[in-house]
């Protein structure tokens, strides 16, 4: 049995608008192995127990890329990422299927080959880059359509809250409460920040991440999908830490300089909202990684 472990992804982080993107330390994993049946899938709701889910169909992409007629296989599935809350549960379902069938075929894809096939499939590299290769990832699509990522090391001593409400933001919704054009000096601000806020992270100069971490693109627009957003920011700023937006909601993240603060986040989140799924979690720095079991 093959065994996939995929972090899960935050991306955006303030600035870094559907370019920058972060592995943290909560996990979900893929069993793959062989079955008399040509597919079966556990470990999730019946609707995705198909040859249409995720994990299958980016299973298939990789077979295809390496010329392989797709195996019969069983599908399991362990999920602690949940869906449609940005966190990257897509990123996860698609790193971990094209890793399945890398590992199946024992093909040593690259995972500069396995980036591509991801985006392919993602449609952006922003969630899957991290996924990937873990820690701060910066990533674009070149005009040769190539996936040009590039990461950082995020200082130890940070630490990470994640805030998931209990109610989702519709992705369509986030996109289409977001203006279509903005001006010189904007972009300006957003380069600026977004270079500077990668450096900062590496740093762990938390002054400077709640300086460079402020957004003008999206959170503005975003945060009104998000009903308890100030309250949430007011939890996370009398800690003496900073939060933003994960993907496009409904959760949000906060940072931290150490973890007496990050447990307070936790303990005043979960009294003022008890039906949030709340966790204290570090940055992973390896990615998506496979067992043979």
């Amino acid at each position: 049995m093959i065994r996939i472990k995929v972090p899960a992804t935050s991306a955006n982080i303030g600035p870094g608008f559907d370019c920058m993107g972060l592995a943290v330390s909560l996990y979900s994993s893929v069993d793959f192995e062989k079955s008399e049946q040509k597919l079966v899938i556990q470990g999730c709701p019946e609707e995705f127990q198909n040859e249409q889910n995720l994990v299958y169909q980016a299973f298939i992409k990789c077979c295809n890329y390496l010329g392989q007629d797709v195996p019969n296989v069983k599908i399991t599935i362990e999920n602690n990422i949940p869906v449609a809350r940005g966190l990257g549960s897509s990123a996860f379902c698609i790193v971990a299927g094209l890793e399945g069938a890398n590992q199946w075929f024992k093909a040593g894809l690259s995972k500069e080959v396995l980036l591509d096939l991801a985006t392919e499939m993602e449609g952006h590299p922003d969630n899957v880059s991290p996924a990937i290769y873990g820690k701060l990832g910066v990533s674009f699509i070149d005009e040769d359509k190539n996936v040009q990522t590039v990461h950082f090391d995020v200082d130890q001593k940070l630490q990470f809250v994640t805030l998931i409400p209990d109610y989702e933001v519709s992705t369509d919704k986030a996109r289409a409460i977001l203006p279509t054009q903005m001006s010189y000096r904007e972009a300006i601000y957003q380069v600026g920040h977004a270079v500077a806020l990668s450096k900062a992270m590496e740093l762990g100069d938390l002054k400077l991440i709640s300086a460079s971490i402020i957004d003008k693109m999206h959170e503005p627009y975003r945060s009104q999908l998000i009903p308890d957003y100030d309250t949430a920011k007011k939890i996370c700023e009398s800690a003496n830490g900073t939060m933003y937006i994960s993907g496009s909601g409904s959760t949000m993240m906060a940072i931290v300089a150490n973890e007496e603060d990050a447990k307070q986040i936790v303990t005043e989140t979960q009294k003022d909202f008890p039906n949030w799924n709340v966790y204290h979690l570090n940055v992973d720095t390896q990615g998506a990684i496979s067992e043979v079991i």
